[in-house]
């Protein structure tokens, strides 16, 4: 997608507005929260930070077993 290089202030502010249009002012912060949530999963998906963390909270929970 090289055409997302080229997107400048003008254009996000448009996106930004049409969005307000369409959503409304009401649901702007969840909106903006799912995607929020969205980006980080991906972002942990990529980094492989999630396996990480179940790793770690598997063997926490089968150390409280064990226990």
């Amino acid at each position: 997608m090289p055409f997302l290089g080229k997107i400048g202030w003008v254009e996000v502010v448009l996106i930004l507005a049409i969005v307000l249009i369409i959503f409304g002012p009401g649901k702007l912060p969840g909106l903006s929260r799912s995607v929020g949530q969205a980006v980080r999963n991906f972002r942990n998906a990529v980094g492989g930070k999630d396996d990480e963390d179940n790793v770690e909270k598997t063997t926490d929970k089968s150390e409280e077993k064990d226990a």
